[in-house]
């Protein structure tokens, strides 16, 4: 790509992701296998046969990539704050139930895993609760912080019991998910020739805390389209900051892309909206709409806000409240809402979603792009206790230069500071030396 496009920042990104377009982006008929490069092209060929580190190595020398890790260590480095509207992390928000403990099943699966390892991966999988490699996580192909042991590099049955600890943590109908981007990732990897580079155990994996029915633990992993933070604490479980994304968003069979419910339900809800809900809800009318602020788009995060190392970001709220939406445009809300916490097992997605009710008229609901499904789109739903976001991207691995809605990236966070259960934490540790403050 970089030498035959005149818009090509390396071999994988171009400027036509973030230039403001007067034209609307509009999708077409094409698949995802219309924009396949072919397999001895410069852009892929190569990397074939490289492993995950050799890859790295040889990524890492571009310059693109590292003014972009740069400033991704420079993210990591400060001190966690949490997301915010206007940068005062609101307090209050999150409280612990005041006699909860965790699971047994989860527990017992997290010390059948640990009983597994040898003690030289124990260490490497094994970090104190408010370690701060909780925020080291990122989403792309190639390995930036090494956190924990990589699943690929695993015995099966120590990897297999990594899935034990992921199926007792999360919902049954959340796994499959999390297990459906990892397998569109290795079938990413096949489609490229690059199953050393992406397959479905590109992922790392660690511990962090004690396994402990009382005390806050959890785990994480992440990769190329999948970071998964979840923490377990007090009879709550915390799963964010969450990172799903897939390109392709579908394989050959007949199972629909990753995300086909969350947004077919969201553009049923955009074109529910009346002219003058619209003019509020609609921010952008383009995905690449020329009225962007010129720090709106990134080259790499195109136009999701709440991404890998962005703990800290200060997200104003835009498009349209709650309360100005009708009771079937909130229920329509609600479910998009409800998709994106379905990671959650059940009874832990129904408090979570109390959470969200509690405050649905500080709920804002955003929209870039048309509202009838004609065009790829990025929306965002923020409250004080939510920011979740779907956003359609151009192409890395893929040759389409403009977003499609074949490759897919999907964040959720709890803003005002209890991303890694965070909020949670401080509660417990301040009730360990007043038990009346629990």
């Amino acid at each position: 790509m970089s030498g035959t496009d005149p818009e090509a920042i390396d071999e994988f990104f171009s400027t036509a992701r973030t230039k403001g377009r007067d034209e609307a982006v509009v999708l077409g008929d094409e698949g995802f296998r219309d924009f396949l490069y072919d397999l001895d092209d410069p852009a892929v060929a190569p990397w074939r046969g490289m492993g995950y580190e050799e890859f790295t190595a040889a990524r890492q020398g571009n310059e693109f990539l590292q003014q972009l890790l740069d400033s991704w260590n420079a993210l990591y480095d400060e001190p966690f704050v949490g997301l915010t509207s206007d940068g005062v992390v609101r307090e209050g928000l999150y409280r612990l139930p005041t006699n909860g403990s965790t699971d047994a099943a989860l527990i017992a699966a997290a010390d059948e895993l640990l009983g597994l390892l040898t003690g030289d991966e124990a260490e490497r999988f094994r970090y104190p609760i408010d370690a701060p490699q909780w925020r080291g996580w990122s989403n792309p192909e190639f390995v930036f912080h090494r956190v924990g042991l990589r699943l690929e590099d695993l015995a099966e049955e120590k990897t297999q019991a990594v899935f034990a600890l992921m199926r007792a943590s999360l919902s049954p109908e959340g796994y499959d998910r999390v297990i459906e981007a990892m397998q569109l990732n290795g079938f990413l990897g096949e489609l490229v020739g690059l199953p050393t580079v992406m397959n479905d155990r590109s992922y790392w994996v660690s511990l962090y805390g004690t396994p402990s029915p009382d005390e806050p633990w959890g785990w994480q992993i992440f990769g190329h389209h999948v970071a998964l933070n979840f923490v377990t604490l007090g009879g709550r479980d915390v799963i964010a900051p969450v990172f799903l994304g897939a390109e392709p968003a579908l394989s050959d069979g007949a199972q629909p892309p990753i995300f086909d419910h969350r947004e077919r339900v969201a553009i049923e809800l955009a074109s529910s909206l009346t002219p003058e809900q619209r003019a509020r809800a609609v921010v952008f009318e383009s995905v690449l709409d020329p009225a962007m602020p010129d720090d709106r788009l990134h080259p790499a995060d195109e136009r999701h806000v709440a991404g890998a190392f962005r703990d800290n970001r200060v997200v104003p709220y835009e498009g349209i409240p709650a309360s100005e939406l009708d009771d079937l445009q909130r229920a329509l809300l609600r479910s998009v809402v409800e998709d994106f916490l379905l990671l959650l097992r059940a009874p832990q997605r129904a408090l979570t979603l109390a959470d969200y009710d509690a405050h649905l008229d500080e709920t804002w609901f955003s929209w870039y792009g048309a509202t009838d499904g004609s065009q790829p789109v990025y929306f965002r739903i923020q409250s004080p206790v939510i920011i979740a976001e779907l956003d359609n991207h151009a192409g890395v691995w893929l040759t389409n230069r403009l977003p499609a809605r074949f490759h897919v990236h999907s964040t959720l966070r709890l803003p005002n500071g209890n991303d890694y259960g965070r909020a949670y934490i401080a509660q417990w540790r301040a009730s360990a030396h007043d038990p009346k403050d629990h």
